[in-house]
């Protein structure tokens, strides 16, 4: 899927969930007993076939920009990476539980009104990932797609093509990711930077109606 093509797919569904009066949030959180930090659904949604997946999560008062609601990661599954490549950075073994095979491609923050305001990479430690460097990320990026999940499939779509429509943008926060890694010393001779503090380490937001205006949209 192309930028143009991409483009297309977000206005039809954010267009669709508007005239539904179903914004986003509302087709991925339960109707009452809403926790902070949960992961929606349960155990993510994952795509039959690509193995891609997200959850969405809401954070507590106080703890993100009080203009989001709550925001999606974005993950690749292990078998989507290319034989040969290694992380730069994984989970540690907690007891018998084996880490689970995922990389973490990228955040989605979405506002009070369904609709997607920033961009965020984060540390290793957020989503318990591994993590490979950006170079292999974005050589890897055109893999993601959640079109099949059993979820909602108007948000599975939406959440593809947004990944398609800002490629650009995700490469150049995956590559800010490793500046600011390299910039603290987190690197193999120091794997602990990787596990706490730093949470996000690039972001940038999103302005829809310009990204749109940006293309040769007919």
């Amino acid at each position: 899927m192309n930028a143009v093509e991409a483009a297309h797919v977000v206005i039809e569904t954010i267009t669709t969930m508007a005239s539904e009066g179903r914004p986003l949030m509302k087709r991925v959180l339960p109707d009452e007993d809403i926790h902070f930090w949960e992961h929606y659904p349960d155990r993510d949604a994952r795509d039959d076939k690509t193995k891609s997946r997200w959850y969405y999560h809401v954070h507590a008062p106080g703890d993100r920009d009080p203009g989001e609601h709550g925001h999606f990661h974005l993950f690749l599954h292990l078998t989507q990476m290319d034989d040969g490549v290694r992380p730069i950075a994984e989970p540690q073994k907690k007891d018998d539980d084996e880490p689970v095979p995922v990389t973490h491609l990228i955040g989605l923050a979405i506002d009070h009104s369904g609709i997607p305001c920033q961009w965020f990479a984060t540390n290793r430690w957020v989503t318990d990932e591994f993590m490979f460097s950006a170079e292999t990320m974005i050589a890897h990026m055109n893999r993601y797609n959640v079109d099949d999940t059993a979820e909602d499939k108007t948000v599975n779509r939406f959440v593809t093509a947004m990944v398609a429509l800002y490629r650009d943008e995700i490469a150049a926060l995956l590559t800010e990711r490793d500046a600011k890694l390299a910039e603290i010393g987190a690197g193999a001779d120091n794997l602990a930077l990787f596990e706490k503090g730093n949470d996000v380490l690039a972001h940038i937001a999103i302005d829809l109606d310009e990204k749109i205006e940006s293309l040769d949209i007919e």
